[in-house]
């Protein structure tokens, strides 16, 4: 394929509102590759005669830093960081075009940059090259994505990056513990929410993962609710589905527990079966399984406790032909895990010459989430006791050489222990 140049950005600061910016979270690509923190910065990376590794960053500029805070600047970063080179972010435009000299290809990360203009700024440094050079040297004639090997890179996670996400599934289960302990009737989800986050920055995670979902109640059969001011009342079901990001990776875990700290038999019925459909699928992740057989095993469980509770009739096989299942179980069993709540790679293999695409294999270092559930919204032929009443159960799942650890269960799943520690005192 030739030499190359690849050129990745992090993304920009965002205005919020007036004076007023989000907090900046670098680009996962980006930090995967430099562990460098700071807005505005560019990575590019050179194999050709000599393989190099340049930052751009923005300057030291004492005036900006009594604002804002220190920047590393060029000098400081290059040596931390290890790049061969570093440059103030605003040469770009003239160092580009020089780098892009003597090489054919052309990285792009075209499918997943967060910067709207990154495009046109590439092709805006290849035309000043070539006009600059008027062909007495030559510039990428190629363009490729480096989006696909960057994801697959991604996917396998090695020790280290293991070690950082067992302690941030192990940060968040204290939080989901601290909200089982502190939930009552008459609380709002707010306040659970607030529980949440006061234990995730305690422990050291630097934000969260995803917005928080807190929802009781009916609140529940929405996937994806936020946390809002519902009050929780005496014989709700509360969902929250919420994990913290530590060091740039991401934990996810659900739990649904009784906001009086008891089950009644219609939740307990429910839950039980989800909890049964958790550990068929968690049988079903290792190496010697696909993708998809977890999610197959899942639904499975699932269809057949619907049948046995008279939410569905006919046969098992019947209903998970037609899908009939999914009216109270509408999401996928789970997705992959890491620097993104919803990760990146492909759930299938390349293209056969059929044209067909397999599930892939699992292969251990790979991460996912574990997560069936249940959402019975009110209906004429849906059993009153069963009505909004929404259960998910999600653990987070390290695929190993014969199955999968479970690096999210220092909260409890069991109803015993739910409701035994919900009668505990925080």
């Amino acid at each position: 394929m030739g030499g190359g140049i690849a050129i990745l950005p992090t993304g920009p600061e965002v205005s919020r509102n007036r004076d007023n910016h989000y907090a900046f979270r670098y680009d996962s690509d980006f930090f995967y590759l430099t562990g460098f923190t700071e807005a505005n910065a560019w990575l590019v990376l050179i194999a050709g005669e000599t393989d190099r590794s340049i930052l751009f960053c923005e300057p030291k500029d004492a005036l900006m830093e009594t604002w804002t805070g220190k920047r590393w600047g060029p000098t400081a970063a290059a040596e931390h960081f290890e790049f061969d080179q570093a440059f103030a972010v605003n040469e770009l435009d003239t160092q580009i075009p020089l780098l892009m000299t003597g090489l054919k290809n052309l990285f792009a990360n075209t499918s997943r940059s967060r910067s709207p203009q990154y495009l046109t700024q590439l092709h805006g440094w290849l035309s000043t090259a070539r006009t600059t050079l008027r062909g007495t040297r030559a510039t990428p004639t190629q363009w490729l994505d480096i989006g696909e090997p960057l994801s697959e890179m991604r996917l396998v996670k090695d020790a280290h990056e293991l070690d950082t996400m067992r302690r941030a599934a192990a940060i968040s289960a204290l939080g989901h513990i601290r909200a089982m302990q502190t939930a009552q009737p008459g609380r709002h989800e707010y306040e659970l929410e607030a529980e949440l986050l006061y234990v995730f920055r305690k422990n050291g995670a630097q934000s969260v993962a995803y917005d928080s979902i807190v929802a009781a109640g009916g609140n529940a059969c929405t996937l994806h609710y936020r946390a809002g001011n519902t009050v929780m009342r005496d014989g709700d079901l509360v969902l929250i589905d919420a994990g913290c990001e530590l060091d740039g990776y991401a934990s996810d875990i659900t739990r649904t527990f009784p906001a009086n700290g008891r089950f009644s038999a219609a939740q307990c019925a429910l839950y039980e079966i989800v909890l049964a459909a958790q550990r068929a699928a968690t049988a079903c992740v290792s190496p010697a399984h696909h993708w998809n057989a977890a999610h197959e095993a899942a639904v499975r469980v699932l269809t057949q406790g619907l049948l046995d509770e008279k939410l569905l009739t006919g046969s098992l096989e019947k209903n998970i032909e037609t899908e009939s299942f999914k009216r109270f179980y509408m999401h996928r069993t789970g997705h992959w895990l890491g620097m993104d709540v919803h990760d990146v790679g492909d759930y299938r293999t390349p293209p056969a010459d059929s044209g067909e695409r397999a599930w892939r294999a699992l292969s251990p270092g790979m991460v996912l989430t574990i997560e069936p559930g249940l959402y019975v919204t009110p209906a004429p032929d849906v059993p009153e006791i069963f009505w909004n009443i929404g259960i998910r159960i999600e653990d987070d799942a390290v695929v190993t050489q014969h199955g999968c650890e479970l690096i999210s269960r220092g909260v409890p799943v069991e109803i015993r222990d739910i409701e035994g520690l919900m009668q505990q005192s925080d």
